[in-house]
């Protein structure tokens, strides 16, 4: 039997809203104005009258064609789930060494490799105390160190993910080491996930090595070198989430994130590179929030947005330029050190929005993250999370399941809307280099987070265990991660050794060649630099070379 569905009609629909506006008035009283994190005002209630199925080409399209609203790859999911790539770094590399090879077997079918913040600062473990060393990070200062790091790894089958800001030392360590495996450099992927100089500057200082002006001029040498050397390989990663933990809203990180990728792209046109060259290894690497349905509508809106403009400012005519490839880690600013075990449901739910969101790769927070470098207990419940998503949950069995929902599509426009007015707003001061010069966006960032914070202080923003139902704070949680100093002292006594015994003529020479070149129109860097690690230069001369000849970076202090 044939049941034919009747139309509400547009006046019918309005009157039918009328009436439950009156009767949800008349039971809710003073109805309280809820915002999210961006500041969009969200209703009790979404219908056709927020959004109409009418205009779905428009809006949303279909998965793997224009505008991207529902993903850039036809299949998404249900044809290949996303990279499970856990960051890790900790201890000696034998130490990491052999998490990685434990996570591989768990499950991770990527890697990521974290460096010690001495290594982030820019110096070798000997210039360290020994008791701080491997603590937050891997200590890689030499190709022999990447070496034992990725033993029994394959280079050419396991996607390698680098946090490694300018000038790349680890990838050139990477490189070195793939050559002595008699690996081609050719057949080597993965992503310079470090690779944004702009967001160091804006919100990770720690990252910040070189000054504007060097960042900028390294990282387009790293680009060229790598889209002539090394094609599968991504030299461009734009990183939304150190703006968004330092306290910009998920839709300023959007916005920044795209600006700074509009700084990049003309950087590299202005080189003489095409679009279609460059743009298709431009990636991504976001920041999810527990704001649940602000993250997936800001992921939806921001593949709209980077599809226009490849396409329509740049210019690019391969479909694969237009595409949004992003990266997503749990947001380690919201878990709490207070009852941690609460931080493997606050994951789970940043997981589902960057899943539901449409993400490539995926991060899942250890919950003891607020704490220490996590053990590999918790580690492997943050990968387990992620299985448990996948094939207990069955979120890979529809693609863009919230695609249609009022709220969701209504959401997602005026997302839409706020990053462009932010973007307008970054292009009118110049772009994105000079807005960070003049600290426009340093400033928009202190303003949100100090806003968000009142809230968390007000009780406005709620914080389970530690501004409500705070109960009993007993819970057990993981001792904090210390590698054993004594092997710790060993290590740094044989890089010591390593060093007095190395040609130190080849050495000089490797450093002369890297400063002439640094001080030179048209000589790479980053050539110099992989020349470098091959003649056993560590990590620490590389970047003081850089900094005498290209200047240190000094943040920007905003009164």
């Amino acid at each position: 039997m044939n049941i034919k569905h009747k139309q509400m009609h547009f006046s019918d629909l309005e009157q039918s809203h009328d009436d439950w506006q009156q009767k949800y008035s008349a039971q809710i009283g003073n109805d309280r104005t809820i915002e999210n994190r961006s500041g969009i005002e969200i209703k009790p209630l979404y219908s056709p009258l927020d959004w109409s199925n009418e205009s779905y080409a428009e809006d949303m399209g279909f998965p793997g064609k224009e505008p991207f609203t529902r993903g850039i790859y036809p299949t998404m999911h249900r044809g290949r789930t996303w990279t499970q790539r856990q960051l890790i770094g900790l201890g000696r590399p034998q130490d990491y060494n052999k998490r990685v090879l434990s996570l591989l077997k768990a499950g991770a079918s990527a890697i990521s490799l974290i460096p010690c913040n001495s290594g982030f600062r820019g110096i070798d473990c000997d210039e360290v105390p020994v008791p701080l060393l491997g603590t937050c990070g891997t200590v890689i200062n030499t190709t022999d160190h990447m070496t034992n790091s990725l033993k029994d790894v394959s280079y050419e089958n396991i996607s390698t993910a680098l946090n490694d800001p300018s000038p790349f030392t680890l990838f050139a360590f990477l490189l070195a080491a793939a050559k002595r495996r008699g690996v081609s450099i050719d057949k080597i992927s993965g992503t310079s996930n470090q690779s944004d100089y702009i967001s160091h500057c804006v919100a990770n200082h720690m990252f910040f090595r070189l000054s504007l002006s060097g960042g900028r001029r390294v990282l387009m040498d790293h680009i060229e070198y790598c889209a002539k050397h090394v094609p599968k390989w991504n030299p461009v990663s734009v990183v939304g989430q150190h703006m968004q933990q330092a306290g910009a809203t998920p839709a300023e990180a959007m916005a920044f994130t795209l600006s700074t990728a509009i700084q990049y792209a003309e950087d590299c046109i202005e080189r003489g590179m095409d679009p279609d060259d460059f743009l298709p290894r431009f990636t991504f690497f976001f920041d999810i929030s527990i704001s649940f349905f602000e993250e997936i509508a800001k992921f939806r809106a921001g593949r709209k947005i980077w599809a226009r403009i490849t396409r329509d400012r740049f210019g690019a005519k391969n479909p694969r330029s237009w595409r949004f490839k992003f990266h997503g880690q749990t947001s380690g600013a919201d878990l709490t050190m207070q009852q941690p075990l609460n931080n493997i449901a606050r994951v789970g739910v940043q997981a589902m929005a960057g899943i539901f969101g449409g993400l490539q790769s995926l991060h899942t927070d250890s919950y003891d993250e607020a704490i220490t470098t996590p053990s590999e207990e918790t580690a492997k419940i943050a990968i387990a999370t992620q299985n448990i998503l996948r094939e207990e949950a069955h979120l890979c069995d529809v693609i863009d399941p919230l695609g249609g929902s009022y709220y969701v599509e209504s959401l997602t426009n005026q997302m839409e809307e706020e990053i462009i007015a932010i973007i307008d707003r970054i292009d009118n001061a110049g772009g994105m280099y000079a807005a960070v010069e003049a600290g426009i966006v340093q400033r928009d960032i202190g303003l949100s987070a100090m806003g968000f914070q009142d809230k968390i202080e007000s009780g406005e923003q709620s914080l389970v265990g530690v501004n409500c139902y705070q109960g009993d704070d007993s819970w057990a949680s993981p001792p904090p991660y210390r590698p054993d100093t004594d092997k710790m002292q060993k290590f740094v006594d044989d890089f010591i050794n390593f060093k007095s015994n190395r040609d130190q003529a080849n050495v000089d020479t490797a450093l002369d060649n890297l400063a002439r070149a640094a001080n030179s129109s048209d000589q790479n860097t980053f050539e110099k630099v992989v020349a470098a690690a091959e003649a056993e230069v560590t990590h620490g001369e590389i970047i003081a070379c850089l900094r005498r000849e290209l200047g240190t970076g000094v943040p920007v202090i905003i009164a």
